[in-house]
Formats: structure tokens, sequence, C-alpha cells
């Protein structure tokens, strides 16, 4: 009796139903983007509590979205499996795109699972607290607050690849703009160069802040994307500074939906 053998995960994400739900997961992305956007907005106008992913995600959840918390998870946890068998078994791709795949499915996995808590009715961890409780412990230690810093200028490094990810044009990369008339092209590059260089200017911030905590032994600086944004909104200009990263993430959104129609299956 011959033995089947089972499928190849790479086959299987290159299916198209896989293919349909992980880019679902795309446009959900976006959608989660739209909303980080608009508590920018209440940021910048003193009215918002939260403006991190798992906020906006708890946005959707107090509105009485469940369902649409439910097809975030699911869309969101086929994406991340598509990008992380990109990184692992992509052949003969680039190590950068590579990098950036596995990047990309560990932030849709934590998304995915956030969105699945809440959707379950359990309460999900936000960036924020999470991170608090990390750099508090770690601070607590005597070897910490060097540890901190090498994490903080991590997360620095992190958002200077993404503005030069955008800046570059490097995601283009990733797509296939075959079908596309050359001012479609032209419109998809410019909405990700934008959209790229808000989101890593945040996350500069963010990083930024987790090394002045660091520096002095004060955690509650540290706390992940609000305070970045509220810190952002208290220097001279802050708030007109929050309506251009509120607009830079509304390309991201935007972005985010071409994404998933021209991204390379």
């Amino acid at each position: 009796m011959s033995r089947t053998s089972a499928p190849h995960p790479h086959q299987v994400t290159k299916s198209k139903p896989f293919q349909l739900l992980a880019r679902v997961g795309l446009i959900t992305y976006g959608v989660v983007h739209l909303l980080v956007a608009w508590l920018v907005v209440q940021v910048a106008t003193g009215d918002s509590e939260k403006a991190d992913k798992t906020g906006a995600l708890q946005e959707l959840a107090g509105a009485g979205g469940a369902w649409l918390l439910w097809l975030l998870a699911v869309g969101l946890g086929a994406s991340a499996l598509w990008q992380l068998t990109e990184a692992l078994f992509g052949k003969g791709r680039p190590t950068r795109a590579r990098v950036v795949n596995f990047g990309e499915a560990v932030l849709f996995g934590y998304l995915a699972y956030s969105a699945g808590k809440l959707a379950a009715g359990s309460a999900a961890s936000s960036t924020d607290s999470a991170q608090l409780g990390l750099i508090g412990e770690l601070l607590s230690k005597e070897w910490g607050k060097p540890v901190v810093i090498a994490i903080g200028l991590a997360i620095v490094l992190a958002a200077l690849f993404i503005v030069r990810h955008g800046l570059t044009r490097r995601f283009a990369e990733e797509h296939d703009y075959s079908n596309a008339n050359p001012k479609t092209r032209q419109g998809v590059v410019r909405l990700g160069q934008v959209g790229y260089a808000a989101l890593g200017g945040i996350y500069g911030i963010a990083g930024a802040l987790v090394v002045v905590a660091a520096v002095q032994s004060e955690p509650d600086k540290a706390t992940g994307l609000d305070v970045a944004l509220k810190t952002l909104a208290a220097q001279p200009y802050g708030q007109v500074m929050l309506f251009v990263i509120a607009a830079g993430l509304l390309a991201f959104a935007v972005f985010c939906f071409f994404d998933a129609r021209f991204r390379r299956a």
C-alpha cells in the first residue's frame, strides 16, 4: 500500500483558500491601523486613554464587534502562518525579506491572539501594561539596566529598519503589479512610503522612551505607544505632529488594503 506524504507547509499556504484567508488578515490589519489612527487623533484632542493596537481591538470589543474580532483573529492568524512559512521555507528569497516576514509573523500572531481573547470575552493585556511589567521586572535586577537599554536601542534600530524599508520601497519586492496600471502602482508605493515612515517614527519614539526609562530607572516612562504619543502631544507643536502621524497611519491602513491585493503569493 502506498503511503501518501503529508503536504508541505509551504504547499498549504500557497493554496487558494488559505491565500484568500491570509489576504483577509492583511485587510483586517489595515482596519486595526485605521482604528489606531483614530485613537491618535483622540490623543491629540485629549480624549483617549489607549492608543496602542490592543487598545484599537478593545474599541471594537466595546462596540459589540465580537464577530469582527473573530474575523480579525482568524485572518491575522492565517497571515501570521503565511509570513512564517515564507520566512522559514522561502528558498531563494533575500534574507532581509525573510526577516521582514518573520517580524510580520510575530506581530500578526500577537494581534490574532489578542483579538481571540477579546472575542472570547477575556481581557487582552495591552502592550503598554505588558511592557511595563517586563521593564519594571528587569530594572529591579542589578544587571537589568544595560539589558533594558539594549532593548530600547533594538526597538530604535527596528524603527529605523521600518522607515528604511518604506523609503527604499523594498516592500514593493513583495508585490506583483503585473495587472496594475502605472498610476495605481505609483499610488500604492507612495502610500507605503508614507505609511512605513509614520509607523517607524512612532516606534522610534517608543524605543527612545525605553532607553530614557532605563537611564532614569523609571519604568513608567517606557509604556509603549500610548505614552509615546502622549509624550509627543506635550511637546511644542505636538498636536500638529500627532495629526501628521494619524495621517501617516491612515496612509498605512489604506496601503494594507492594497497590500492584500498585490502581495505576491
